[in-house]
């Protein structure tokens, strides 16, 4: 084995100390308007290309796998040479560095020269500058970086082979190299710094060359942020080749240096602060990258946006082109069938298809009633449509939870389904959102077989009228509204199976809500004997409130229990109050107001009732004749009917019990409408339900976890 090299040297240089002086007097200046003009005035480029990411390749590999070798070393290992991990083209590499190797070579020479010689680190740093006047601000800085690459690599090869290979030894002793390994740890500050400045070098350079490489289509070089960044790119070439130029006045350090070099800590610091400074560099590019990109990305939403647009917004032959335009273009996405098993998107070409737009909030109420449409009266009426369900979700928060959320959601879903919620075009996303109003409440969109958008959001037909409303367009939802009047059967529909029975048989039907128990008791008691005092035959349902599954279900199990009366389950109470929202929406989206349109007068105020806490109550007798009021209102006039109890006899229960209302004056009262946001728009202009005064706006955000 070789013996270690010891040196044995009378005095210190002063180059390096001289160079790091130097920086002392720059760092401020750099900076400032003068010297980027002078910064400035060395570029004259003339339209040469220097293919650089292939050199910046095989200069990372050279300077990275260097760096490791001195942590080991400097931490007591024994200095080794290990396989490059050539990740490159040799092949791309020669021919980029072919006519590049002569001016390599020069500014090795020219960092070489000077730095040993104790020149002036500004000096140098624009001599190279000038050299380089020619190229582009990325060349420079690769160039300039990889004449560094070649004297480090040469320099460390020594250091690593110089205990074990004669030669190597021999050239050490010529070039009076110090025993690194045997000074590891006083030399460990140097390198420690040596190692932080050529990362941060290394990082600016990379994003230098990225800012070179950004799309001009998308975004232009002469408006911010990408003219800001340029601006700065002068700036940070000057820095980087002067970090060059003190990292080799570093190595230079150690030729010929003796113990005073070795126990010297100024260099060390002077190449802690330049990393400070260029790591500052690197952190301001990159934000500014980060910027471009943003606005890059944004650019190109925007341009998929308007082709989304253009596409469905044009006569198709067919709906297969929107229909693989809302998946991405990088790999194949497929559907999983009715039966999970995978199909590709032209499965549903020509076929009606509900496009199913949710998020993964979506209801197990909304998948059950939707289930029953597609499974039962589409088959039995042999109904040709069919349903494709895209979730849109928040990528960046996506995690394992959702992941599951999802697969669970899926597996229960009886129609087509997107196979990952990822496969959504981001493009397509934003259309939905900002064209068809996507909120969080799911919408259904109707594509004819054409592509052709029948309805932006069928939903609403459906859970009014089912399939009946087929081909779910919002010229058959008009035609429906048209023939449609305040009816019992337009508010409950067939929720309540008796209804019928009890229509024929003349009775009154009572539909109350409301989650205070006391007043349920107190008001179903009293109305009961009312009935009774008249003897006419009553039916009650009770008919729970909106979102508030749990305290309903509850109230009707105690409801059943004390035998008051008839409860829906959660199903049906769901659904009532969907519907209901649904008529809202429905005549919202075809220009109704409160106004010219009785029936969304009444679905407002039904709508009102349940945003009070307090209970109300709706009678009809047969299907068009009715009487509404609110809990208080109500359950008064059935205390006191021993005032208009002559009058019922008369009149009738209905008409009488109207009057008897419209004769009690409420001065102290608070209406609230609750409404989720909905692609069908919130009505502008809202009367209040027990006064008739235009009602407040306000926003509420809810968070209701029952």
């Amino acid at each position: 084995m070789a013996t270690p090299i010891s040196l044995s040297l009378s005095s210190l240089p002063s180059k390096s100390q001289q160079l790091v002086r130097n920086e002392r007097r720059m760092l401020a200046a750099s900076d400032d308007g003068a010297m980027t003009k002078l910064i400035q005035s060395t570029h004259a480029p003339d339209g040469r290309f220097v293919d650089v990411k292939p050199i910046l390749q095989v200069i990372d590999n050279v300077l990275h796998h260097i760096i490791p070798n001195i942590d080991h070393a400097m931490n007591g290992g024994t200095g080794h040479i290990d396989a490059l991990d050539d990740r490159t083209n040799s092949y791309v590499i020669d021919g980029a560095l072919d006519a590049l190797a002569y001016i390599v070579h020069k500014i090795c020479c020219e960092v070489s020269c000077k730095c040993s010689g104790g020149g002036d680190a500004h000096a140098t740093t624009m001599g190279i500058l000038n050299m380089l006047s020619n190229y582009s601000w990325d060349a420079k800085v690769v160039l300039t970086l990889a004449a560094f690459a070649v004297n480090f690599g040469e320099f460390w090869l020594i250091v690593q082979l110089c205990t074990s290979n004669s030669l190597a030894k021999s050239v050490a002793l010529l070039k009076q190299l110090p025993d690194i390994l045997e000074h590891s740890q006083t030399l460990k500050p140097h390198f420690d710094a040596l190692n932080k400045l050529i990362n941060a070098m290394i990082d600016v350079t990379k994003c230098i060359v990225e800012f070179t490489e950004l799309p001009s289509e998308f975004i232009s070089i002469d408006v911010p942020p990408l003219s800001t960044a340029m601006a700065h790119i002068p700036t940070a070439t000057y820095w980087i080749i002067w970090s060059v130029v003190a990292c080799a006045a570093q190595i230079t350090g150690l030729v010929g240096m003796g113990h005073e070099f070795i126990t010297s800590t100024s260099e060390a610091w002077e190449l802690s602060s330049l990393a400070h400074k260029v790591s500052s560099i690197h952190e301001h590019l990159q934000s500014l990258l980060h910027i471009c990109y943003q606005r890059i990305d944004e650019e190109k939403l925007m341009e998929a946006f308007e082709d989304f647009r253009r596409t469905i917004e044009t006569p198709q032959m067919d709906n297969l082109k929107i229909l693989l335009k809302i998946f991405r273009k990088e790999e194949t996405y497929y559907l999983l069938n009715p039966d999970k098993t995978k199909v590709l998107n032209d499965v549903l070409r020509r076929k009606q298809v509900l496009l199913l737009i949710s998020d993964l909030d979506i209801s197990q109420e909304e998948i059950r009633v939707l289930e029953a449409l597609y499974k039962g009266e589409r088959v039995s009426c042999e109904l040709n449509y069919e349903i494709l369900w895209l979730p849109i979700v928040d990528r960046s928060t996506w995690n394992d939870g959702y992941e599951q959320k999802f697969l669970s959601l899926q597996s229960i879903m009886p129609w087509y389904t997107v196979n990952h919620p990822f496969a959504i075009e981001p493009a397509v996303i934003k259309y939905i959102m900002e064209v068809w109003g996507f909120v969080k409440k799911p919408i259904a969109v109707t594509l004819d077989p054409k592509g052709k958008v029948l309805c932006p959001n069928a939903l609403n037909m459906m859970w009014i009228w089912g399939n009946s409303a087929f081909p779910f367009s919002s010229e058959k939802e008009e035609s429906f509204w048209k023939a449609e009047a305040w009816t019992l059967e337009l508010l409950v529909d067939r929720l309540e199976p008796n209804l019928p029975t009890w229509v024929s048989q003349q009775k009154v039907v009572c539909f109350y809500g409301g989650v205070q128990m006391e007043w349920i008791e107190s008001f179903t008691t009293a109305t009961k004997g009312v009935a009774k005092a008249l003897d006419i035959g009553l039916e009650m349902v009770y008919v729970g409130k909106n979102n508030a599954k749990e305290r309903v279900k509850k109230i009707t199990g105690l409801i059943k229990e004390k035998q008051l009366s008839h409860a829906w389950e959660d199903d049906n109470v769901w659904f009532f109050w969907n519907r209901l929202e649904s008529m809202l929406y429905s005549k919202t989206q075809h220009g109704k107001t409160i106004e010219n349109d009785a029936i969304k007068q009444e679905v407002m105020t039904m709508l009102a009732y349940d945003g009070s806490e307090n209970g109300w109550a709706v009678f009809f007798s047969g299907s068009d004749d009715m009487v509404r009021a609110n809990g208080d209102k109500v359950i008064s006039s059935m205390e006191s009917f021993d005032e208009w109890e002559k009058l019922a006899k008369q009149m009738g229960f209905i008409p009488a019990l109207r009057k008897q209302l419209e004769g009690i004056t409420d001065n102290h009262h608070c209406t609230r409408l609750i409404l989720p946001e909905n692609s069908g728009g919130i009505p502008e202009r809202v009367q209040c339900a027990e006064c008739g005064r235009p009602m407040e706006m306000y926003f509420m955000y809810r968070c209701c976890v029952e």
